[in-house]
């Protein structure tokens, strides 16, 4: 099933455009590409702002900031090695927040046993903040811990 915005239901109901209300780290976001927009900026109060932000005006908001250079994204003021484990950590924390949107959990779950793929994501590191491997294997490694029930442990 390949996730997109302008694809069909479930595949455009689990996309990072999709509007998703859910707080992670006590900011309000409505979507998950807000979330990962704002990652790119390094003031926390122009995150907060960015977190809001939904589908194609949140990537168009971070579309010019410039991280490939230093390679460093940014979360509450602290910085984000974007090779670095512990940015992966980061990265499995916000969709583990976004998780705890029952919509989303019911989206979801409604791939089945699809396998994911994003075709129009991109593959390397260096090239964005979430590669379709990131993506689609945060979602799958989710979608089978909430059809085992394990997922309750983090709500």
């Amino acid at each position: 099933m390949d996730i997109g915005s302008k694809k069909g239901y479930p595949a455009a109901a689990i996309s990072n455009f999709a509007p998703y209300r859910f707080i992670f780290d006590g900011v309000e976001c409505n979507s998950m590409e807000g979330l990962l927009q704002a990652f790119k900026f390094q003031n926390p109060e122009v995150q907060k702002e960015v977190c809001k932000l939904v589908g194609f005006k949140a990537k168009y908001r971070g579309k010019n900031k410039n991280w490939k250079r230093t390679r460093t994204l940014w979360w509450k003021g602290k910085p984000y090695n974007r090779f670095r484990d512990e940015y992966q950590g980061l990265l499995n924390r916000v969709y583990r927040a976004l998780l705890t949107n029952k919509k989303f959990q019911k989206a979801l779950l409604a791939t089945g046993n699809a396998v994911l793929t994003h075709k129009i994501g991109r593959r390397t590191e260096q090239e964005t903040i979430l590669t379709r491997r990131e993506f689609c294997g945060i979602l799958t490694k989710l979608r089978e811990e909430l059809k085992d029930r394990k997922i309750s442990e983090f709500f």
